[in-house]
């Protein structure tokens, strides 16, 4: 469980921070960078809920929430070898394999696409999209990192596996697809949109 008894502590001031281990390094090392961007794809899940109440699927959002910090806490303490299984929080193969069911369940109802869909629609569409986008961001940072140090392997599939459920979410959150507008490619080129 965690306890925290003050919000401020000081030892941030010089520009480091401290992982799960204990190890000091520096707020900018990709490590921190990549769980960071987790924390903010976690903020903007709580904006899809926050500003918008009826958004389809909340509980299952929610629900990613809470693995969110499961792969920020993964991130935040480095794989060591003598590591023994149960030691650390790690995101589990279970975990991804949860995201592929609720994928398989929520595109069952959608119309294949033809085209690639543009962000929006709805407010809740357009939030999920965004989340994608920077779900995609934090995947990029985790391969940044495993660039440099091993890592669960299970974090990035996870991560991979997410910004799939969320582009099905934006779908669904779409009147199933039916809102979704599609990209038509080129069309603009010749002269301005219509008014």
């Amino acid at each position: 469980m965690v306890y925290l008894s003050r919000i401020y502590t000081r030892s941030g001031d010089g520009g480091e921070t401290g992982l799960g281990d204990g190890t000091r390094v520096p707020k900018n090392d990709p490590r921190v960078c990549a769980y960071g961007e987790v924390d903010e794809l976690n903020a903007v899940l709580g904006l899809v809920l926050a500003s918008v109440p009826e958004c389809p699927e909340a509980v299952l959002l929610e629900s990613l929430q809470h693995d969110l910090f499961d792969v920020g806490a993964d991130l935040c303490v480095p794989l060591s070898e003598s590591e023994q299984a149960g030691q650390h929080l790690r995101v589990t193969a279970q975990q991804v394999a949860r995201l592929e069911a609720a994928i398989d369940r929520l595109n069952a109802h959608l119309e294949p696409l033809h085209s690639f869909v543009l962000p929006g629609g709805s407010p809740a569409a357009a939030w999920l999209h965004f989340a994608r986008t920077v779900c995609r961001r934090a995947e990029r940072a985790v391969v940044t990192l495993q660039q440099h140090v091993p890592i669960n392997p299970q974090v990035l599939i996870y991560l991979n596996r997410l910004s799939d459920l969320l582009f099905v979410l934006a779908r669904v959150a779409n009147d199933n697809g039916q809102r979704d507008r599609l990209w038509k490619p080129g069309q603009f080129r010749e002269g301005e949109p219509p008014s």
